[in-house]
Parts: structure tokens; sequence; C-alpha cells
């Protein structure tokens, strides 16, 4: 079984946000469900770091436009996407069912978790190097003490108001995969450099380059609006650094435009 790695790239500042909440949603949710003290621990760390983007961004708003970008497109005859009419139906009143639960959403998103005595303490030393030990959070280290029926209700609590989000998300970035060709491409001496095919909707999202887990490299790639790179990069050794390799890297490249 030749299983592959895929590497992701997005292209503009929308995708960038969304796929890093995208990873500490992953995160979050693998966390919830453990039952030990450092799954707990971990599980607010991750939720500070959700909690920061929030406060810089209006995901909302964002991801609604993003909601009603899509489903113009999806209705459009020549949309790129290979769907069924019965697939089509489905997934265009998922994003109108999903913007409708978001524009439901009242209030400021997370407000009940900063509003918690407990979460601001944590959150306050969490720049300090082991800042949320027994002696620095006492209180923290008796809500850890508690029972676990307790912990899960308050975490569940604190992360439901980010679940219509982080659906939205799901859904946005599951289709925006799904779109633009797979084409084999080779990196010579480990560099492929390429222009991105722009229309009039500059409406590249993202790229994807995947390559089999046994190649020795990973994928360092950097773009803009109007081109892009791929390098391939030895893994640094000991002292010294990543370097790019000298080989030829095929790889599998899409470049996902909707």
């Amino acid at each position: 079984m030749n299983t592959l790695t895929t590497y992701e790239f997005p292209l503009n500042e929308r995708m960038r946000v969304f796929m890093r909440l995208e990873h500490l949603f992953i995160q979050l949710n693998h966390f919830l469900a453990g039952t030990s003290i450092c799954d707990k621990r971990a599980a607010m760390a991750v939720l500070i770091d959700v909690l920061s983007i929030f406060s810089r961004n209006n995901l909302k708003s964002e991801l609604l436009l993003e909601i009603e970008r899509l489903s113009r497109i999806l209705t459009t005859p020549e949309h790129p996407l290979s769907f069924t009419e019965t697939e089509q139906e489905k997934i265009i009143a998922d994003l109108d069912g999903t913007k409708k639960n978001l524009y439901a959403s009242n209030g400021k998103i997370g407000a009940k978790l900063m509003a918690s005595n407990l979460f601001q303490s944590v959150s306050q030393r969490s720049a300090i190097p082991g800042g949320s030990c027994t002696f620095d959070l006492p209180a923290f280290h008796y809500w850890l003490s508690q029972d676990e029926v307790v912990q899960q209700k308050e975490l569940a609590d604190w992360t439901k108001p980010f679940l219509e989000i982080h659906n939205a998300i799901e859904l946005v970035l599951n289709l925006i995969r799904q779109s633009g060709a797979v084409t084999q491409e080779t990196a010579k001496g480990g560099f492929f450099q390429s222009t991105l095919p722009l229309d009039n909707n500059d409406s590249s999202q993202l790229l994807r380059v995947q390559v089999p887990q046994a190649t020795p490299c990973y994928a360092e790639i950097s773009g803009g609006r109007h081109r892009f790179t791929v390098r391939f990069m030895q893994p640094a050794i000991e002292s010294e650094r990543s370097t790019q390799t000298s080989k030829n890297i095929d790889f599998n490249l899409t470049c996902c435009q909707l």
C-alpha cells in the first residue's frame, strides 16, 4: 500500500485562518475525548489558542461571506466540481443550513468562556513556561482533581459556542479540497515552480502536494497571488540545517479553485 503524505498551503488570509482553526479543533476533540489530567490541561491550552484567533478575527462574518460565495458558485452550471444532481442539492442545502445556524447564533462567540474566572487565570499564566503548575494556580489544580463528569460538563459548556464555526469550517474546506484536478509533476533537483491558474474571480484558494510516505523529504511550499514554488527538503541531521534535495521528486499537485 502506497500511503501518501499531504502538504497543504493556503493562498489567502481567509484560508489561512480557517486551516489554523481546523488544526486546533482536531486537537481539541482529541483531548476532550481523553480522561487523564494531561488531556484536560491540553484541552484548556488549545481553547486558549482558539479564543486568541477568535479575538483577532470576525470569524462569523468571514464564514458567512465564504458560504455565500460557494453557494453562488455551486448554483452556476460551469462550477468545477463533479456532483450528481442529488449530491449537489444536498451540499447546497448543507450550506444554507449552516448559514442559518450561524445567523441564529447571537452574541460574541466564546463570551461564556472569557467570563470564566478559572479560564482567565489559566490564560493569563499560559505565557509563562510551566505557569499553570499547582502552586501557581491552586484553583486549576482543584478543578483538575474534581470528578470527570464535572469537568466534562464545564468543557462542553465552554466549547459549545464554537461547534457551528467548526462545522462551517469543515464544510467549506472539504468543498474547496475537492476542487481542482490532480496532476503528476516532477520537482527537478527538488525544485518546482509554476504560475497559478487565475481567472477573473482570483479563485485560487489552496495548494495540495502529495508524495509517497517513503519519500525521504518534506515539501516546503511558498506562494502568492500569481506563482508558487515547491522545494523538497532533506530533514536536518543533528546540528546541520535542512537542505534541498538534489534528486528528482515525483509528486501529485492539486490547485484548489472554487
